[in-house]
């Protein structure tokens, strides 16, 4: 990457963040965590470091008629811009990690290396109301089991405004980084978190359980890009019990979630890209596939009634 001259002139805050973009797609890194393009990619990038909104228009809307309307980019702030991009593009780590902050359906939280970036898509379906079909008044407790940065628990938290919510994950150091968005959200008095490998050991029975499980096959894990295999491991390898295709932790949690769940609550469970190892893992489980942004293929529900059919 070039060096800035401390000559150089300023430049339109559009033509930062499109040099920007160039960088990150010559240098080919990954997109995934929050971003899906080096365009958007390179607008968080340059919007953070120059401590400027996210929703900051890149052109005014009458830049042509009033062109000192147009934010200008001094080559001091260039040299800023160019460091951070220097430094994603070095380190292949998530732009998350580098500004310690996600968006996940307009909320912002805290992220740092102890947890995955937030991006499940079940905060799609919280959000959208995709699940309130199968909730009702009786809806009183929920689970964000493996809640990693505790995303999902603050969502549902936030949506539901009379429910209690408990957060599990067996990662000591991601429930510090969930301790932190609970916080910052003064949900405290709603959100208990609790470290444990599985389902808790108390609380429940639960009306609702969320479930961002490791899923990812070991076919899959040997070809994550450098920025997912930046991301906590343990988060993400559903094979640590011996398996390959990524179910070991599903398996047990659809054994043993029937015993902690109300008679109708539902369990919500992401699988991302892994359908066909779920389907092979059960193949005669009833399950209904929500609608996301990513498809209908990656966010299941599947009723407690019938979990209690499996052999």
């Amino acid at each position: 990457m070039k060096a800035m001259s401390p000559h150089a002139p300023a430049i339109t805050l559009l033509d930062c963040v499109n040099r920007a973009a160039q960088q990150l797609t010559q240098a080919g890194v990954a997109f995934g965590h929050g971003t899906q393009n080096a365009l958007d990619e390179a607008a968080w990038l340059v919007l953070w470091q120059l401590e400027l909104p996210l929703d900051t228009p890149l052109v005014p809307p009458d830049d042509l008629e009033s062109p000192a309307l147009v934010r200008l980019v001094t080559p001091a702030e260039q040299v800023k811009v160019d460091a951070l991009v220097k430094n994603r593009i070095t380190t292949r780590k998530p732009a998350a990690y580098l500004t310690h902050e996600a968006w996940l359906q307009g909320v912002s939280f805290y992220v740092d290396e102890r947890a995955i970036v937030p991006r499940s898509l079940i905060a799609e379906v919280l959000v959208e109301g995709s699940l309130d079909y199968w909730l009702n008044e009786s809806t009183h407790r929920v689970l964000d089991l493996c809640t990693g940065n505790g995303s999902l628990a603050v969502l549902a938290a936030l949506v539901y405004p009379d429910v209690m919510v408990q957060a599990s994950d067996i990662s000591a150091e991601a429930l510090e980084v969930a301790h932190i968005n609970v916080e910052r959200h003064g949900l405290h008095q709603r959100i208990s978190l609790h470290q444990g490998d599985g389902l808790p050991g108390h609380g429940g029975p639960y009306d609702l359980i969320l479930c961002n499980p490791p899923y990812v096959s070991a076919h899959s894990m040997t070809t994550l890009p450098p920025e997912f295999r930046a991301e906590p491991a343990l988060a993400l390898d559903g094979n640590t019990a011996g398996g390959v295709d990524g179910m070991d932790f599903v398996r047990r949690l659809m054994r043993e979630a029937p015993a902690r769940m109300t008679e109708n609550a539902i369990l919500v469970l992401e699988i991302g890209h892994e359908r066909a190892h779920f389907e092979a893992a059960f193949p005669k489980l009833e399950v209904i596939w929500l609608a996301t942004s990513a498809g209908e293929d990656q966010v299941l529900l599947v009723s407690r009634e019938t979990l209690l059919k499996l052999p």
